[in-house]
């Protein structure tokens, strides 16, 4: 996709590879103008609670991606290349640099039990240390469950890295991490930049096990493999770039404070920029770097997007196996359209994968609350959709505990549904814009490089010599106060419906 059908002189590309998806986006730098590539990689689940993909596979996503973006550029001078990355990732590495484990993604929930036991004993230290609270999704708890459950595996790693790692590698050949991306692993002192002995010793193993950290505006030249296999000069820039999250909130123009950024794709996030690092007392926020200047404090939600299709899959195959290919979660959000907003007191607590924010506690499942004779599978499945938007609700109570939230600005493939904005909106009672039209992590890794390679002197700037990005951005969209007050009513139900089935629990313990 192109702003422009004459490329311009100098681009950089920003690359963001995601959960199943890897984009590489070319944007001119002085001139609006991009162009973009995506690949995708899959998902596997080889057992209930796994979540892995093949890092052989998502480096192929990445070198077609990225390939399929250089070949289109018609000559024009790549400045660099600046990466983000999915975060929360692990995979072990023998001392070849080849894989021993599959990367085991944020999605898992294996090592529940071992998050479990942590909380208890020193959660609330390490959170304090590392800024993440204790969850299934950090890679700290998996390496304590792989040296509990996976003996051979644990002696056989000589490198446990991420996900951004194993790209970096690939791209520059150099075993790097860097600030962003090592933070989201549980691991990092927030506030020395490097791995934390306190927290190293929870998950059991020694910093010469893993990375060196760099900052995200390090840069490292392309290596010659990956520079063939790509199209691209031997050496061109790198920039080793920060996590998804961070870059997201960058692409969006979300960096001024009260100014938050909220993000639904498969899972989703909502996220602020803060001048230093601060931690909510309740710990359920987590704080991330982007810069060594710039924090990212937020909570992320790891049910968004699919629990509209699991209510798919569920309520409606009728309905998403005619829509065609691809528009499964049309025809699924044109049903729930039709239902009234409320769902007439119909609540669906949508934790179908375990949950992060704002609880993060990975035991709670999923329920529909208040089902009664009335409700129609179109309730059910607007009531998924509000039921993401409530969680999100509830992660934006503790940022603005943190810091007031005065707008939101959205970005992800959820945000092109009206049915979505006008739920979010109302939900979270903030003026809400989406961008659109523009790739926000990919922008955000782009300005991102083009501020860590000197060619602007804040991030502000950097975005701005890419993007002109109030013109991707929708009016800010007020929500109604009659949606505001029906949606607050129903948020006020659910603490009641939850104890009405607490009083059935007795009947269900059996006799004594």
């Amino acid at each position: 996709m192109t702003a422009s059908t004459r490329p311009p002189r100098e681009v950089v590309i920003g690359l963001d590879v995601g959960t199943t998806r890897v984009k590489a986006v070319a944007f001119g730098v002085g001139r609006e103008w991009q162009l973009a590539a995506v690949a995708e990689h899959a998902m596997q689940t080889p057992q209930p609670g796994w979540e892995v993909q093949d890092p052989d596979a998502v480096l192929v996503a990445v070198a077609s991606a990225l390939g399929e973006c250089v070949s289109h550029l018609a000559g024009a001078e790549v400045a660099g290349v600046s990466v983000a990355t999915a975060m929360h990732g692990l995979l072990g590495l023998d001392s070849g640099l080849r894989p021993r484990t599959a990367l085991v993604t944020w999605a898992d929930s294996r090592a529940a039990d071992e998050a479990r036991a942590l909380r208890a004993d020193g959660g609330d230290e390490l959170y304090r240390l590392t800024g993440v609270p204790v969850h299934p999704m950090t890679p700290l708890t998996k390496l304590r469950w792989f040296a509990r459950h996976d003996a051979a595996t644990w002696a056989a790693v000589r490198w446990w890295v991420g996900l951004k790692d194993w790209v970096l590698l690939w791209l520059t050949g150099e075993l790097v991490t860097e600030r962003s991306s090592a933070a989201g692993t549980g691991m990092l002192d927030l506030h020395t930049g490097d791995w934390s002995p306190v927290a190293l010793a929870a998950a059991g193993i020694d910093a010469a096990r893993l990375p060196p950290v760099l900052p995200t505006t390090a840069v490292r030249p392309l290596a010659a493999p990956a520079a063939t296999r790509v199209g691209l000069p031997t050496g061109t820039p790198v920039v080793v770039g920060a996590g998804d999250g961070p870059t997201a909130n960058l692409g969006c123009g979300a960096l001024a404070p009260g100014v938050a950024g909220l993000s639904i794709g498969t899972s989703g996030a909502l996220r602020m920029a803060l001048d230093a690092p601060r931690l909510d007392a309740a710990g359920t926020l987590f704080c991330y770097p982007l810069t060594d200047s710039v924090w990212v404090a937020g909570g992320p939600i790891s049910n968004g997007g699919n629990v509209v299709r699991w209510a798919g899959r569920s309520l409606a195959p009728d309905l998403v196996g005619a829509a065609g290919p691809g528009k499964g979660d049309d025809a699924l959000l044109a049903l729930a359209a039709t239902a009234p907003p409320g769902c007439e007191g119909l609540v669906m607590v949508p934790y179908l994968v375990a949950e992060r924010s704002p609880s993060w506690d990975p035991d709670v499942p999923a329920a529909f609350l208040g089902l009664g004779p009335a409700h129609t599978r179109a309730h059910l499945a607007r009531a998924a959709v509000e039921g993401v938007c409530l969680n999100v609700a509830l992660v934006l109570d503790q940022l603005d505990r943190l810091a007031p939230v005065r707008s939101v600005r959205a970005t992800g493939g959820a945000f092109e549904s009206a049915l979505w904005r006008e739920v979010a909106g109302s939900l979270l009672d903030r003026p809400l814009q989406v961008l659109d039209g523009v790739e926000g992590t990919a922008l955000g890794a782009a300005a991102l490089g083009v501020f860590a390679l000197g060619r602007e002197r804040t991030l502000d700037a950097a975005l701005a010599s890419l993007c002109d990005l109030d013109a991707h951005l929708g009016p800010a969209a007020v929500p109604a106060p009659e949606l505001v007050a029906t949606y607050r009513t129903l948020r006020s139900s659910v603490p009641g419906l939850i104890a009405g089935l607490g009083r059935l629990a007795p009947f269900y313990e059996g006799p004594s």
